[in-house]
């Protein structure tokens, strides 16, 4: 396999607990846009299956497209998941201020295409993890398929909590607040993470 790596394989192999820690750092975002989700009334099965889905693909992306394709989109990959987050953020707060006939009528956690952009905003810089599956000594699929399936299942599990979570406490945060706004501003600071994340790196 051609690789970013100078063609030279260091045979480390993460063990459980490492996988682990990975997949749950990169299960937070899931689990923050699930919350606000959970705030605005929106399913769980679909989008937690969603996010465990796109989690889980996206690093298998990264190392299947390692050579030159896989190192352009990591050049742009941050932009367009800011630019996604920031596109449905901004919306979901210019609905918060429109009047209640207009509610609802763009953002729907619901919605299968909302489902799928949340998905892939905040699963795409995870192609970065497949690169560096790669390059630390993963050369066969049958080796990713135990990292992939724990990246995919904790992605799962913290989405199903996170909306929990939201439906729980959505009804107080909504007495307090428009929970569009407040789901607006979550979005659009997840957004921003992930780009100064990489930016600064």
């Amino acid at each position: 396999m051609q690789s970013k790596c100078n063609h030279q394989t260091n045979k480390y192999y993460m063990n459980l607990l490492d996988i682990i820690f990975l997949a749950i750092a990169l299960a937070m975002d899931c689990f923050a846009v699930s919350i606000v989700s959970g705030v605005l009334g929106g399913g769980v099965l679909r989008m937690a299956f969603f996010f465990g889905f796109f989690q889980a693909m996206m690093p298998l992306l990264g190392w299947l497209g390692i050579s030159y394709f896989s190192t352009q989109l990591e050049a742009y990959d941050h932009w367009i998941a800011f630019s996604l987050l920031l596109m449905i953020g901004c919306n979901m707060i210019r609905e918060a201020f429109s009047s209640e006939e207009e509610e609802h009528q763009h953002f729907n956690p619901n919605l299968l295409r909302t489902q799928l952009l949340l998905a892939i905003a905040t699963s795409i810089d995870a192609l970065a993890v497949g690169i560096s599956f790669a390059c630390t000594g993963y050369q066969q699929l049958s080796q990713l398929v135990l990292p992939l399936v724990i990246i995919g299942v904790v992605s799962f599990l913290f989405s199903i909590i996170g909306n929990r979570l939201g439906t729980r406490f959505g009804k107080a945060i909504a007495h307090r607040l428009k929970p569009e706004l407040l789901g607006g501003v979550i979005l659009i600071l997840i957004g921003v993470k992930i780009l100064v994340s990489h930016l600064f790196a």
